[in-house]
Order: C-alpha cells, then structure tokens, then sequence
C-alpha cells in the first residue's frame, strides 16, 4: 500500500471480529514500531503482547464485568490482539546520564525534563502500529489505560520503572464497526494548521475572508504560559 493512502485511509477500528492475527504478522508490526525516533536513540519502548487468555485478562483489570453491559464499544473486547505499549523511564534516565548526555541534566530525574519524550516517543511507535496495520489490512484502535496503569502493571508483571503509553487492539474490522462521534469534527483545512516564518491566527467567521492578524502574546515564557492555560481551564 502507498504510504500517503495508508495516512489518508487509517481510522479507528471499534469492533473487530474474533479472526486470530498471524503471530508473524503481529510481530512485523512490533518490529517497525521498535524503529520508531527516540530521543538519544534510547530505543525505549517495550510491547506486551496479549491473546487469548491475555487479552481476556486485560478486561478483567480495565473493565469490570459489571460494567460492560453499558460500555459503548463492546466490539473493542472481540479484538484477538491487545498490545500494550510501555515507555522505558529507567532506560531514558540511564541514558542521559551517559557521556554523552551527561551535560543535559536530564539524567537526574523525569522532573528534569521540560517534556516527557518517553511519551512523544511513545506516540511515534504507536502511529507506526497503526499504518502498520492499515498497510496489512488489518483494522487497529488506539486507548488509554488512564487509572488502570497499576493493575496492569501488577497483573503481567510488568516492571516499576515502566510508564504505559496505551494499548493497541489489532484484528479483523467487523461489519457493525462504526465510527465515534469525534468523526462528525472533521479536520480543519491545512491554512488553519500551517504556519510560515511567524505564527498567525486566522479571523473569525464573518470576518474579513482570506485576511489574517498576529496571535496576541500572552506570556514571555513557557512557565508563564502554562499558568495562564492553567487559569482559563
């Protein structure tokens, strides 16, 4: 598949038959994420593979029997395929402190770093799970663990000093899948995203079509614009 098809094709898949993967082609998957950018080359990221009893397991941990009759993507829980991916924090902190990245300080602790680029790399292993997926004619679904993190952890023994980045479902798309809600948003055109040389805001609707003004500032530092955003939440 072309790559440009496989971005313009990829969606998220809810409902998924009970059709097994190959495990060779869970591992293909598995293997380009791993090549996914990391910072320091750190090659941080980890995959829990789960099936069958596995993935049965996961729900038990993430979604209580009692509350799957009102859950709205029951189909999610047919996936053969669950993997969940895990950020390597100890690796990146042991990384920093070598030689090499010793002077960056970034190897004293996660509070350290101004961004946590164990989940920006995470994202990119798991964008690279999705096309991968598409590229196979597979469907693919990406959700967070949120508050479920420990039970996980604890439940496949996963090590303290792992962060999960999410769970990947891989499988079959079944015929009920739908899409979410979200979809109805749509994308914004790419003149509303794409920046050149200085940031602009396009005017509001109503206003002056095709016309722009300069974003107003509204701090001189990274911190100061934290609590702004922090006070308009």
């Amino acid at each position: 598949m072309e790559f440009e098809h496989a971005v313009r094709q990829r969606r998220m898949v809810r409902s998924f038959t009970s059709e097994p993967v190959p495990v060779e082609t869970v591992d293909e998957i598995c293997d380009l994420a791993r090549r996914a950018p990391t910072a320091g080359n750190t090659a941080g990221m980890d995959f829990l593979v789960l099936e069958g009893a596995g993935t049965a397991a996961y729900w038990d941990v993430t979604l209580a029997a009692e509350r799957r009759d009102g859950f709205a993507w029951p189909g999610l829980l047919t996936a053969p395929v669950l993997v969940v991916v895990w950020a390597n924090l100890g690796g990146y902190l042991r990384r920093y402190r070598e030689p090499d990245k010793d002077h960056t300080g970034l190897g004293a602790g996660a509070k350290a770093w101004p961004v946590p680029y164990w989940f920006v790399d995470g994202g990119a292993a798991v964008m690279t799970m999705l096309l991968a997926a598409q590229d196979r004619g597979l469907g693919a679904s990406f959700f967070g663990m949120f508050d479920h993190e420990p039970a996980v952890r604890r439940r496949f023994g996963v090590p303290p000093d792992r962060r999960g980045v999410g769970t990947v479902a891989l499988g079959h798309p079944a015929a009920d899948d739908r899409p979410s809600n979200s979809t109805r948003r749509g994308r914004p055109p790419l003149d509303q995203v794409l920046h050149r040389s200085h940031w602009r805001t396009a005017r509001a609707p109503g206003r002056l079509a095709g016309r722009i003004e300069m974003a107003p500032d509204f701090a001189e530092t990274p911190e100061g614009l934290i609590e702004d955003f922090e006070a308009d939440a």
